[in-house]
């Protein structure tokens, strides 16, 4: 394993440090681990958060026009709600938090319980899941799809809308918007090494690739010979496209009833006429001029079935460590979730003007 760490037991502490140092405009707290805005606005207060390895996200999207906090866990693994409570309560102004969730089981769980405690503190909160990998519908680490690629989207779009002074409800009714029109799949060239694991997560030959791998290193659906650029491309796109009427139940918090409801949602399906933001993420090990050769064929692909690139994103927003691969989200859009995307961000990890 090479890796630029002292003490495995001090990766996150040692990075979050750095981190304070780098961007004093934030407020970097170590006991328990959260990254919030020094500074926030009266306006719903949006909070994210998931395990360390997915930098940028998500405490390089903690600034004007994004996230107003982050809970940073340990490599790979969940926060705690502890993290979660701490978090909202330092960056609540009155407005009430809303939580932006990956279908990960220790995620939701978590979320869950912080939700609850913030709730008890008479705190207006929401919660909600992204849920956007169309590779598998239930996996060791899910009930349900993953959720990947469309939380950077998502957390853009979300917070511009709480910066421009929308209350919980339309900013918790913005982030189920996204979920339910837009889709991720990725893949991976190679695995990435967890430095408490100290070796690979999966073992990949030199000429086998994983389709549909998740965040975490998780098994893809598929394991196939190396191909060139297009045909991996053609192979995340046309199952971005073929994926229809996903249903799914979910829980979402009911602050009339004070507890838990459940919800019945329906994907919104990609078609000809359609326009997209199209997202093409590098897994932290590929470089951006492979991104574009993938961006190239996607637009050819978009263009051949009508739908319409409007806006895109390129480069490493959602990571896995040093993984080889990358994956690609398509987000249908309207006039309301384009003017939230055009919208001005200022972040460590993501700049908008």
């Amino acid at each position: 394993m090479k890796k630029l760490i002292n003490d495995v037991d001090n990766v996150v502490v040692e990075q979050l440090q750095g981190m304070a140092l780098a961007h004093p405009e934030l407020k970097v707290n170590i006991d328990p681990h959260y990254i919030c805005r020094a500074v926030t606005g009266d306006k719903v207060a949006v909070v994210s958060g998931g395990g360390s390895g997915h930098e940028p996200m998500h405490g390089g999207f903690v600034g004007y026009g994004m996230l107003d906090g982050a809970c940073p866990g340990e490599v790979f693994t969940s926060p705690t709600p502890d993290q979660m409570y701490e978090c909202a309560k330092a960056v609540e102004n009155g407005k009430g938090v809303l939580f932006l969730v990956k279908n990960y089981t220790g995620d939701v769980m978590n979320f869950e319980t912080a939700a609850e405690l913030v709730a008890a503190e008479g705190i207006a909160v929401q919660s909600i899941l992204v849920d956007d990998d169309v590779a598998v519908k239930d996996s060791l680490y899910t009930a349900g799809r993953r959720g990947v690629g469309l939380t950077v989207l998502m957390e853009k779009i979300v917070g511009a809308a709480a910066e421009a002074g929308c209350d919980l409800d339309t900013c918790a009714d913005l982030a189920r918007k996204v979920n339910l029109n837009g889709r991720s799949l990725g893949m991976a060239l190679t695995s990435c090494t967890v430095p408490a694991a100290g070796k690979p997560t999966f073992e990949l030959g030199e000429q086998e690739i994983e389709i549909g791998i998740g965040i975490h290193g998780e098994p893809g659906i598929e394991r196939a010979t190396m191909k060139s650029v297009d045909e991996i491309t053609e192979i995340l796109t046309t199952r971005i496209l073929a994926d229809k009427g996903y249903t799914r139940t979910i829980r979402e918090w009911d602050r009339v009833a004070n507890d838990w409801v459940e919800k019945e949602l329906v994907d919104e399906d990609l078609n000809s006429g359609d326009q997209v933001i199209a997202f093409v993420n590098s897994m932290g090990g590929t470089p951006l001029s492979e991104l574009y050769a993938v961006y190239r064929k996607l637009d050819e692909i978009c263009t051949a079935k009508g739908i319409t690139i409007v806006r895109n994103l390129i480069g490493p927003y959602i990571t896995s460590l040093e993984m080889q691969g990358c994956s690609i989200t398509l987000l249908k859009v309207d006039e309301e979730l384009l003017k939230y995307w055009d919208a001005p961000a200022q972040t460590p990890g993501f700049v908008a003007r």
